[in-house]
């Protein structure tokens, strides 16, 4: 297999892996980092964790071990390098995202802001936390300088006072480490972790639409992250320990199935939105050895997968209307993951958010093994666009604090 470092040295490009451990699957994508901005996607992998995840989090650590090693292998496999490192996602009902405000006062008159007074606004900007949290981004909104709001770096400018607005994002320690120790014991280094809701809007956003104001979800298997994004900048997020699943299990209680077929009509009947055309059709398939035949109507499916996917929207509306920020979403939702593919899914975030639903595109990445980013690899590839950004700001000469800011 071609070497990192010998990619590295001739081709002056650098490999860049984002793993992401779902509820249901295991996907790694592997991708050339070429100049600062160019990703060239080479392979991916993925498996399927087993029942070895609930919710976002490690329940069975042999059964993530194996599926973490089989699609690693599979995506070494399809891009033919060696994964020494990988940029690695984390989810789970733990995670929080909060705002924090930190002030410093220029100490003397007549004196322009210099690097030590952002250090000193950023230190002042960091939240109390409990001592078993750890953070694991700490976002720039903007600085306010002598009241002036959205100043984007105040270095040079005369001032007797700056404010900083931060939105972090913290979670509980052990269970961010939880995974990192499992990827390790693979024999993988973890150069960075991110959380997966901070991640997954990399690939989406435009910055004209980050600047109108958007809503980013990812509906998985076991959770949904969203994110709201005004200004260009981070300003609040969030996770459900609610996805997919769910939607799986309501239906096999409510149509008195086994988990899997309930999964299988999901996949091949199931409809965001009943369509009235299709509500009095039936399925008709063979049950379990020893049971009979069973006759499932197509509305009511429907209906079940509808109640559930409008208690999460709605969930998700709730709090965003708590903090006053759905009045502010003007350049509309971006859904992903691997339920965004449930049919008439954009409708129904529509009629809930009263925004429009725009399309996922991921248009700057290269695609050479003819590899396209569908929804269930957004956040994959988010981790990929977060080390690209990473290793951007480490190449710098001269990073600065703005870069520490935006990196994290």
């Amino acid at each position: 297999m071609v070497q990192e470092a010998e990619l590295d040295m001739f081709n002056h490009s650098q490999i860049v892996v984002g793993l992401e451990i779902g509820t249901a699957k295991v996907c790694v994508i592997v991708a050339e980092l070429i100049g600062d901005t160019e990703i060239n996607v080479l392979g991916h992998g993925t498996a399927a964790t087993a029942g070895g995840v609930r919710k976002g989090e490690i329940i069975n650590a042999d059964s993530v071990e194996d599926a973490v090693r089989a699609a690693l292998a599979e995506a070494e496999s399809d891009s033919d390098i060696e994964i020494g490192s990988v940029y690695l996602g984390v989810t789970g009902s733990h995670i929080r995202g909060l705002n924090s405000r930190g002030a410093h006062p220029i100490s003397s008159v007549d004196r322009e802001v210099d690097e030590d007074d952002i250090r000193q606004v950023i230190r002042s900007a960091q939240p109390q936390l409990p001592p078993e949290q750890d953070v694991l981004h700490t976002l720039r909104k903007y600085f306010r300088v002598d009241g002036q709001d959205d100043v984007k770096n105040p270095v040079g400018r005369m001032a007797s006072r700056i404010e900083l607005d931060v939105h972090v994002v913290c979670g509980q320690r052990t269970r961010i480490q939880n995974p990192i120790r499992l990827v390790k014991g693979l024999g993988i280094e973890v150069a960075d972790v991110a959380f997966n809701g901070r991640v997954m809007a990399l690939p989406l956003l435009t910055p004209q639409i980050g600047e109108q104001g958007a809503l980013v979800i990812d509906l998985g298997a076991g959770t949904t992250e969203y994110a709201v994004y005004l200004d260009g900048s981070l300003s609040h997020s969030g996770v459900f320990a609610i996805g997919g699943d769910h939607v799986t299990n309501d239906l096999a209680v409510g149509l008195k199935l086994t988990q899997l077929r309930a999964e299988r009509l999901k996949l091949d009947h199931g409809r965001a939105v009943s369509n009235l055309r299709q509500s009095n059709r039936t399925v008709n398939f063979s049950s379990d050895v020893g049971l009979d035949d069973k006759q499932v109507s197509i509305g009511h499916l429907n209906q079940i997968m509808n109640a559930r996917l409008i208690e999460l929207f709605e969930l998700i509306r709730a709090d965003l209307e708590r903090h006053e920020l759905i009045r502010r979403v003007n350049g509309g939702i971006l859904l992903c993951g691997g339920s965004a593919r449930i049919p008439q899914i954009d409708v129904l975030a529509r009629e809930v958010f009263g925004l429009d639903v725009l399309t996922n595109t991921e248009p700057s990445a290269l695609t050479s093994k003819g590899f396209a980013v569908q929804p269930e690899f957004i956040t994959a590839m988010g981790l990929v666009r977060y080390g690209a950004r990473k290793i951007k700001i480490q190449k710098s000469t001269k990073p600065g604090l703005f870069g520490w800011l935006v990196g994290n």
